[in-house]
């Protein structure tokens, strides 16, 4: 079932982001990625696949820059199309605040990065860090 998440469904998210195997939170950006996950948290929509009981994928959009701020899966979840029914909704959301593309970064090397490729964004050339920045045209 696809929701909007929950104060409740909080720390499930956590640990969800933190049981990834790939594009995993380096310590010294923790405390920046919370503090921003908490804004998004508190101002803006999360959507949220729930399984079995619980949270098994999430994806948040910070509407402030009109990026995909994560999307992550449960390990034990991945491959069964939960990022693909996720991702199109904070995509609306940001369409829906006024931005006509939607960007985000991922690392090189990884499921990530095919699977963005597979669904229509596009490697913008620009690096940042290990990460690739990837674009989306957001349609009207």
């Amino acid at each position: 079932m696809i929701r909007k998440a929950t104060d409740e469904d909080f720390a499930r998210i956590v640990e969800v982001r933190n049981a990834v195997r790939e594009n995993r939170l380096a310590p010294a950006n923790a405390s920046r990625v919370s503090d921003t996950a908490r804004w998004i948290y508190q101002n803006g929509t999360v959507w949220v696949w729930e399984q079995d009981g619980a949270v098994q994928g999430f994806v948040l959009a910070d509407v402030r820059d009109g990026t995909i701020f994560g999307l992550f899966v449960h390990p034990d979840y991945e491959g069964h199309g939960i990022a693909q029914a996720l991702l199109p909704l904070a995509c609306e959301d940001l369409r829906a605040a006024g931005h006509n593309v939607a960007t985000l970064t991922t690392d090189q090397g990884t499921r990530a990065e095919r699977f963005y490729l597979r669904n229509g964004w596009t490697d913008t050339g620009r690096r940042i860090k290990e990460g690739i920045v990837f674009e989306r045209p957001l349609t009207r």
